[in-house]
């Protein structure tokens, strides 16, 4: 049966720059009213994402010229694991956002990095097909990797997200998605709140996450790992 990607609900989405001082109260505060997402490691997991854009950096561009629609490819994986990997479409609307996802082996990820794309001209799977359509349209190549830390928490009503991320590192233009052993380099000290929900957010974690001074930011792990090149 072919796989048809249909248009997914927007969620709210809320991002913060804080500081370490910031993370260590967060993290009291949201194990005392949210759940670790299942999957964490000793409440967290790495993160692994190779980012696609073109020759002309249109991904990195409407990133920094704000533009209001905007959309951003990407392949990742979990806690240096790549036997579980997904390609993933993440689409971005004023502060509402939403994400396509779907399964990649390793060989698959292998013909993506080496420029083989063919394959999924005749693809029954949705998410692939659109991503091959940008590849062959707008030149969509692999850019760069980025890497981070993230500690995530979950809130049953509202289907609430919380994350908190740190640890960004860059591969700069390497772009040796599947070697463990690919070299990346620190791209900042950011550590960044998110939070995301969908019709609601409970009064329990607006209040959790409430920090003075901390104002709503459009920081962007790919833009913060682009500074380098």
């Amino acid at each position: 049966m072919e796989k048809i990607v249909t248009c997914p609900t927007f969620r709210h989405e809320w991002k913060h720059l804080i500081t370490w001082e910031d993370m260590l109260i967060l993290r009291m505060r949201l194990k005392a009213v949210a759940k670790a997402d299942i999957h964490t490691v000793d409440g967290r997991y790495h993160i692994r994402s190779l980012y696609f854009d073109n020759y002309s950096d249109r991904v990195l561009r409407e990133k920094l010229d704000g533009v209001n629609i905007r959309e951003k490819y990407r392949i990742r994986y979990y806690n240096r694991d790549p036997s579980i990997m997904f390609l993933e479409k993440k689409c971005k609307q004023n502060n509402l956002g939403y994400k396509l996802q779907t399964r990649l082996s390793i060989e698959q990820a292998r013909l993506i990095l080496n420029g083989e794309f063919g394959w999924m001209a005749n693809t029954h799977d949705g998410l692939l097909a659109q991503f091959y359509s940008a590849i062959c349209t707008q030149g969509l190549r692999p850019k760069t990797i980025v890497d981070y830390m993230r500690e995530p928490y979950t809130y049953q009503p509202g289907n609430v997200r919380v994350t908190l991320d740190y640890d960004i590192r860059t591969g700069l233009s390497c772009v040796d998605f599947l070697n463990p052993d690919c070299v990346t380099i620190p791209a900042g000290d950011e550590i960044v709140l998110e939070v995301k929900w969908d019709e609601f957010l409970p009064s329990v974690i607006r209040s959790a996450v409430q920090l003075d001074s901390v104002r709503t930011t459009a920081f962007s792990k790919y833009q913060a790992c682009r500074r380098f090149g």
